[in-house]
């Protein structure tokens, strides 16, 4: 290649870059709605509200899709693993979360953000073939999270305590 072309060369790729920097990126999910759940994402220890000294659970929520949704996995010291996906949906205005267990359960839930908390409800269907319904609620406090969970086997005219977890930041060590 000889040196004018070089030159040529560098200075087309110095220019196709600058026009890509200058280029505006797509809108995605830069409203409001879409960072809600931020005070979730992180590394965390999980434990039972009643018992605060014992963890239960590893905990991992990342943002994905460049912040249009969140990945979460969670892994119990009883072997469970729990994945799920949730996203808010702008057209219905609602949040959206798709769990699934090694376990083989499914769960599909649905709610809205109100008053500081993430509230979702909707159906859990078990490897066995029975279901439920569970709702759930998400709440930032003291520095970590509180999930709390009812669960109903009436089609909701009748609940009971599911589970209360807390996640706080798991210490690097």
């Amino acid at each position: 290649m000889s040196p004018q072309s070089l030159v040529l060369a560098l200075l087309a790729a110095t220019l196709n870059g600058s026009i890509a920097a200058a280029t505006p990126r797509p809108a995605g999910c830069d409203a409001a709605e879409y960072r809600q759940l931020d005070f979730w994402l992180g590394d965390w220890e999980v434990f039972e509200a009643d018992d605060p000294a014992t963890p239960i659970a590893r905990a991992r929520i990342d943002a994905i899709a460049a912040g249009c949704g969140l990945y979460e996995r969670y892994e119990q010291t009883d072997g469970l693993i729990g994945e799920s996906i949730l996203s808010f949906d702008a057209v219905r205005r609602v949040w959206q979360q798709t769990w699934i267990t090694n376990y083989g359960s499914l769960m599909v839930i649905v709610g809205r953000f109100e008053d500081g908390a993430l509230t979702l409800e909707g159906p859990v269907h078990l490897k066995d073939g029975s279901s439920s319904r569970q709702r759930i609620t998400w709440t930032a406090e003291d520095g970590g999270v509180r999930e709390a969970a009812s669960i109903s086997k009436d089609g909701g005219k009748t609940w009971a305590p599911a589970f209360d977890v807390v996640f706080r930041k798991r210490l690097r060590s």
